[in-house]
């Protein structure tokens, strides 16, 4: 065995043995007694709980084990990704693990809870200003520097497993298995790389399960259009919600698999993280106020036609990764207004 196999065997098994220092995430049953009586329960997987603080943790370590078995990283190699925030704080965790240099390149905009925890597992950030630029800077960067560049965007929907091997899909129907309705009728997640929902809609079919699909789209992205017109030169000025939406179709997004596509104003958006959060007790991010935005449309269609079921999304991060942006009153205001009457709407929602 080579140096250079050992080390990629050694880094592997590093990998693996956090992997198992972790348990599962947990699975919430939300306590919304109006919906219950109508038959309709809601659920919600916490993926706040990872070591990194939210789903992309999932996804970090599956890009690094593709990235490792396909025999792109190496011992000292440069790890440079783009990202919104949540993806680069992952990496860098893992990227410490290994012992390998992370540069994170991101919007400027990026909240600085996120910047901090980077920091904090030793990765640096490279800024620019618009979400846009993220791609080229990084593939420029990685260039120059002779780094490994992650590239999420198009990586995330072939590095996970998505028959199995305890993927998120697998272990939200095994969490489900005790439920009321252990088969949901709906499962709901948003959209930035797709990695999340391709892996989700290829294990639906693959297990020929019943439920559905539903993304989540918040205003400004994409995906919505390209679901619709199956167009993937097109453009949008991208997303304000952290962390979902994107300005361009991005090579994971596979629109095949969505049953439906929902689009999530920002003020609904910040309505339901603090309706969520106020609910739940401690602070959900805003991605997980657009899940909860379009559960409860999907809720109503299905009390309408008398249908009782599940339906079932993802407590993405931490509201405590956006205190001084998204729950800053005066920084919410300025860029998305007064959120007060959509704020009274969700919450007469989640009484059924």
């Amino acid at each position: 065995m080579t140096p250079s196999t050992a080390w990629v065997h050694q880094a592997i098994a590093r990998i693996e043995a956090d992997f198992c220092r972790s348990a599962d995430t947990h699975l919430i049953a939300l306590p919304l007694p109006g919906w219950a009586a109508h038959g309709i329960d809601f659920y919600l997987k916490d993926e706040s709980t990872h070591p990194t603080g939210s789903l992309k943790h999932r996804l970090a370590r599956s890009l690094f084990l593709y990235a490792l078995c396909n025999g792109w990283v190496h011992e000292g190699t440069t790890i440079v990704e783009a990202s919104s925030g949540s993806t680069a704080v992952s990496e860098a965790y893992f990227a410490r693990l290994l012992g390998l240099p992370f540069i994170a390149v991101m919007p400027r905009s990026t909240s600085q809870e996120k910047l901090d925890q980077i920091a904090l597992y030793g990765g640096r950030c490279h800024f620019v200003e618009t979400t846009g630029e993220v791609y080229a800077a990084a593939h420029a960067l990685a260039k120059e520097t002779g780094a490994h560049y992650m590239d999420q965007f198009t990586n995330a929907e072939r590095a996970t497993d998505w028959r199995g091997n305890n993927n998120i899909a697998q272990s939200m129907f095994e969490q489900m298995a005790h439920e009321r309705h252990p088969v949901p009728r709906w499962i709901v997640v948003g959209a930035g790389t797709g990695g999340t929902s391709a892996t989700i809609g290829r294990f639906l079919r693959y297990r020929r399960h019943a439920s559905q699909l539903c993304v989540a789209d918040p205003a400004g992205s994409v995906f919505c259009a390209y679901h619709r017109l199956r167009d993937g030169t097109l453009t949008a000025p991208g997303s304000r919600i952290e962390g979902i939406g994107r300005p361009r179709v991005e090579p994971s997004f596979i629109p095949s698999l969505i049953d439906r596509m929902l689009e999530v104003s920002d003020a609904d958006s910040l309505a339901a993280m603090h309706a969520l959060s106020d609910l739940l007790g401690r602070r959900v991010g805003p991605s997980t106020g657009t899940n909860l935005v379009a559960m409860l449309d999907l809720a109503q269609g299905m009390k309408a036609r008398g249908e009782s079921g599940a339906l079932l999304s993802l407590l993405c991060d931490s509201g405590e990764r956006y205190r001084q942006t998204y729950f800053d009153p005066g920084w919410a205001q300025e860029r998305f207004g007064d959120v007060a009457p959509s704020l009274a709407s969700v919450r007469a929602q989640l009484q059924g």
